[in-house]
C-alpha cells in the first residue's frame, strides 16, 4: 500500500512490497509531484508493475548482457552468431554505455549511440549487426520483464547501403590462377580448385570430410563449418553458417578424378606417418600430417598466388563468388545458383548478382547482334 508525504511543495509516493525475486522486502518512493493526486496515480501505475512482476532492483547493463548470453543464446544459436553477439558486447555496446543501469538507456541515449558508429565510419550494415545484438537483448529484458519497453525501437539507422561490387576472377584468368596455385603447393592448388568449382565457403571446404564424399554419385555433403579459432578438435566443426547453408551438391567429374588420385595420396600419407596422422579428423583438404589447413595459410598463399598470376587482391570469398559468375555465363538461372551456394533465399542471390546477371545478358545480346547482322540487314 502506498503512503504519501507532502517535502517542500512537492509531493511524495513511498510503496512497500515484496521482491518477488529476492524475497525481501523493499520499499519503492519517487518524489517531485505538483500534487497529491498525481502522487497518487503514479503510485496506482508503479504498484500495478508491481503486481505485473516487473523486477524494481538496479541491474547494470553488463551483468544483464552477461546473463542474457550465457541463459538465453549459448547453445541455442550457431556458435558464430554466439561469437558474433559476445564481441559486439565487448568491442562496441559495453564500451560505450560502460556501467549504466538496464532502466537508465533511453531511445534517444540510444539513438546517439548508433549515431556514434556512425561517426567512427563503421559501416551500415555492421552497425546493423551491433543493433541487432542490443536490439533482441533488451527485447527479451521485455519479455521477462526486466524492462516495459525496448529503448530501441524507433532508431534510425545512418549510411547509405551501398552495394559493393562482387569481386572475382575473371574466366580468362583461372587457368593461370590454378598453374600458379599448383606450383605453389599442391594442396593448395586443390582447396582453391574445389572453391571455384563448388562456391563452398572456405570454412565448409575446410571442415569438409570423406564421409561427405559420395565419388561414385559425384557428389558433396555439405553439413558443418571449421572453427579456425578452435581451442580443441572438440570445437573444430561447428554447424555451418545458415541453416539453409546445409546442401548437398553435384561436382563433375574433372573434380571427382581429382578427389580420388588425392585420396589415394593421403593414404599413402597415412601409411607413411602412422600415429603421426591425424586419423580421428577425416579431413579433405588438410595438411599432410592431416591437421587442418590454417586460416592464415590460405590467406597468404591466396594472395601470393595472385600476385605471381599479376591478377589484383582479392579476398578468398572472391572465389566462392567466381563459381556463381561461371554458373550464369553457364546459363544457370538465380533458382539455381541459389541453392548451390545455399543462399537463405533467392532475393539474398538476386541482389547480390543481378547485375552481373545483366551483364551477361548484354554481352549475350550483343553476340546475337554481330552474328545475326548479316542475316537481318
Amino acid at each position: 500500500m502506498a503512503t504519501f508525504r507532502k517535502r517542500g511543495n512537492k509531493w511524495e509516493y513511498r510503496i512497500s512490497y515484496k521482491d518477488p525475486f529476492t524475497a525481501k522486502h523493499r520499499v519503492k518512493s519517487k518524489s517531485g509531484f505538483q500534487g497529491k493526486k498525481e502522487a497518487q496515480l503514479a503510485a496506482r501505475e508503479m504498484e500495478r508493475q508491481l503486481e505485473e512482476g516487473f523486477e524494481q532492483t538496479t541491474l547494470p547493463l553488463k551483468h544483464y548482457l552477461h546473463e542474457w548470453l550465457h541463459e538465453y543464446k549459448e547453445g541455442t544459436i550457431r556458435k558464430n552468431t554466439y561469437n558474433l553477439h559476445q564481441a559486439n558486447i565487448k568491442n562496441h555496446i559495453l564500451p560505450y554505455f560502460k556501467d549504466i543501469q538496464i532502466d537508465q538507456i533511453k531511445p534517444m541515449m540510444y539513438q546517439k549511440f548508433i549515431n556514434h558508429l556512425f561517426d567512427q565510419e563503421y559501416s551500415r550494415r555492421t552497425i546493423e549487426i551491433v543493433h541487432n545484438t542490443m536490439f533482441n537483448s533488451l527485447q527479451k529484458a521485455v519479455t521477462i520483464h526486466k524492462l516495459q519497453k525496448n529503448p530501441c525501437e524507433g532508431v534510425t539507422l545512418k549510411g547509405d547501403k551501398k552495394k559493393k561490387d562482387v569481386q572475382f576472377i575473371d574466366s580468362g584468368d583461372i587457368p593461370s590462377f590454378l598453374q600458379e596455385a599448383y606450383k605453389y603447393g599442391y594442396i593448395y592448388w586443390l582447396f582453391f580448385k574445389v572453391l571455384i568449382e563448388t562456391g563452398m565457403r572456405k570454412g565448409e571446404a575446410a571442415a569438409l570430410q570423406w564421409t561427405d564424399i559420395n565419388l561414385k554419385d559425384k557428389t558433396i555433403s555439405i553439413s558443418k563449418t571449421l572453427d579456425f579459432q578452435a581451442k580443441s578438435k572438440e570445437e573444430l566443426l561447428g554447424d555451418p553458417k545458415t541453416y539453409s547453408s546445409t546442401r548437398v551438391i553435384t561436382i563433375s567429374q574433372s573434380l571427382t578424378n581429382d578427389l580420388h588420385f588425392h585420396m589415394k595420396q593421403q593414404n599413402q600419407d597415412k601409411l607413411t606417418l602412422n600415429d603421426l596422422y591425424h586419423h580421428d579428423l577425416n579431413l579433405v583438404l588438410c595438411r599432410k600430417d592431416g591437421n587442418y589447413m590454417p586460416k592464415s595459410s590460405l590467406f597468404n598463399s591466396f594472395s601470393r598466388i595472385l600476385k605471381r598470376t599479376e591478377i589484383p587482391p582479392l579476398p578468398i570469398h572472391s572465389l566462392r563468388h567466381t563459381h556463381a559468375v561461371l554458373l550464369l555465363e553457364a546459363g544457370a538461372d538465380m533458382k539455381y545458383v541459389q541453392e548451390r551456394l545455399g543462399h537463405g533465399s533467392i532475393q539474398i542471390t538476386s541482389d547480390v548478382y543481378a547485375h552481373i546477371s545483366k551483364k551477361i545478358e548484354k554481352d549475350t545480346m550483343d553476340k546475337f547482334e554481330s552474328y545475326t547482322k548479316g542475316i537481318f540487314e
